[in-house]
């Protein structure tokens, strides 16, 4: 099976500025130069964390998406992240898996973050999204849905990987290290969180901490705290099954059904 390599962009988000935050992503691209084949942005890595969805939310058809979908044909390679989405006058937060040829995968943050009101300002998500790539199946969260085992758990190994894009805080860093690492074990999948740096508008500090985990829960890949980083994994999805196989934990896992 060919592996998949895997790349995090830690980034110091500049708040509410598209336009800059499209052209350090350029930037960035242009130094991988092809030695990647999936790169992991943040959680609205265009605006920040931000509730001024009236202002800065855009429609499918808008800039971010747009340049997102160039840039990832320009430089053959997924791009990962969310972005605020106004569909049908309702705001989502909404993650994004575009591939270079041209395939578009979205999924709707399912828990929204009620410390931070942002219930109050966009819809929460129904539905999970698992993306085949490459070989793989990748399932697609965003932040606050780490803290969900619930709605994470992998049902008899629907996915390989599972991806949280993120703006997780400094203050909450070690629930966000051993709650990575449990989705990865529970679930006998690879575990990828990518997370930003920087103070916020609101005065919130993030150090980072996005990282790349194992099945065994093993760090495989970990950024700098407090900076911005560029971390690169290769993932293994023969290794992955064999353990499927040698410990079959997934069978006997409780039945469940999620109400909506």
């Amino acid at each position: 099976m060919t592996p998949l390599r895997l790349t995090i962009f830690q980034t110091n988000i500049v708040w509410e500025n598209k336009q800059e935050n499209l052209r350090l992503l350029r930037d960035k691209l242009q130094q991988l130069d092809g030695t990647t084949e999936i790169v992991v942005l943040p959680e609205m890595f265009s605006t920040g964390f931000s509730m001024n969805c009236e202002k800065l939310a855009e429609p499918m058809t808008g800039k971010t998406i747009e340049s997102i979908k160039a840039m990832s044909k320009e430089f053959k390679v997924a791009l990962v992240g969310s972005f605020m989405c106004i569909n049908n006058n309702v705001y989502y937060n909404r993650a994004f898996f575009i591939t270079p040829d041209g395939k578009e995968y979205y999924y709707n943050k399912r828990h929204l973050f009620r410390m931070g009101e942002e219930g109050h300002y966009y819809t929460a998500g129904n539905s999970k999204t698992i993306i085949p790539y490459k070989g793989w199946n990748i399932c697609l969260q965003v932040c606050y849905d780490l803290r969900f085992p619930v709605w994470s758990r992998n049902v008899d190994n629907a996915y390989d990987l599972i991806i949280y894009v993120a703006n997780w805080p400094e203050s909450r860093r070690t629930s966000w290290d051993i709650l990575l690492r449990a989705r990865a074990i529970e679930n006998l999948s690879y575990a990828c969180g990518a997370n930003c740096t920087g103070t916020d508008e609101y005065g919130i500090v993030y150090n980072g901490g996005s990282a790349i985990i194992s099945e065994k829960g093993e760090v495989i890949a970990l950024a700098n705290d407090g900076d911005e980083d560029c971390i690169t994994a290769t993932l293994d999805l023969d290794i992955l099954k064999v353990l499927r196989e040698k410990f079959p934990a997934w069978k006997d896992a409780d039945k469940f059904q999620i109400n909506i």
